[in-house]
């Protein structure tokens, strides 16, 4: 039932920003998966989007313990629906996705990379509320940025200049380990369908950490400053697209 509330939640706040909606469904063994998209088309001569997506989905209430996602991924949530409302009256095209299935093999991503649109660029938005994941032992106030091989390379100076108003500790690797960083990025988040249909995509996150998918991921974990910070950045770097 919170799943369905939380479905026509982000509809309405997506038709408040003046967005053109709609509601995908999905039938699985597990229940029905409902993504719901919101499409601001600024640019009529471009027939592109640059897609932004965050699941919804949480593990919800297990043998009768609750486990609040306030991290994962409400965080992810909350930007999303910002940004929604930021770049609302932008010259670009962006398509909004708030994502189900995530906890369940990412049947939702799967089903949004079969939509209809041309999609440029994904920007996934997967935990972004803490400041409790290893990087915060160089600075609290970090941000990770993964987006494949030569990413760094070829984006940090961009991400240098923009980064001036947020003052972030930018990580464009996992936890300083490639494994890591390479499994997150390839494989465990809901940009993979994406990749795989070789549509390059950009994964910000603030990392895994004890409290993740635990009944500790309560709202009074967040670090809200950050978060903000890390929002703006996010909303400066689409605003470049």
């Amino acid at each position: 039932m919170g799943a369905v509330e939380t479905t026509w939640y982000v509809q309405r706040r997506f038709r408040a920003a003046g967005l053109e909606t709609s509601m995908t469904f999905l039938s699985t063994s597990g229940g029905v998966v409902r993504n719901v998209t919101g499409i601001h088309r600024g640019n009529p001569k471009s027939s592109s989007y640059v897609l932004v997506t965050a699941y919804y989905d949480g593990l919800g209430t297990v043998d009768g313990v609750v486990y609040p996602g306030a991290d994962a991924n409400a965080s992810g949530v909350a930007v999303l629906l910002s940004l929604a409302d930021s770049l609302s009256r932008s010259r670009s095209n962006y398509i909004f996705a708030a994502i189900d299935g995530h906890n369940s093999g990412r049947i939702g991503a799967e089903l949004l990379a079969c939509g209809p649109w041309k999609v440029s660029l994904v920007a996934n938005i997967d935990i972004i509320g803490s400041s409790l994941a290893p990087p915060t032992k160089v600075r609290p106030d970090y941000l990770i940025i993964l987006g494949g091989d030569d990413f760094e390379k070829k984006n940090s100076k961009q991400f240098d200049a923009l980064n001036a108003g947020p003052r972030l500790r930018l990580f464009y690797d996992y936890y300083r380990s490639k494994g890591f960083t390479d499994y997150f990025y390839n494989s465990a988040s809901d940009q993979t369908p994406f990749l795989q249909k070789k549509i390059p995509a950009v994964m910000f996150t603030s990392g895994i950490t004890m409290n993740t998918n635990k009944p500790a991921d309560t709202f009074d974990t967040l670090d809200y400053d950050v978060l903000e910070r890390r929002r703006a950045l996010i909303l400066a770097w689409l605003k470049t697209l």
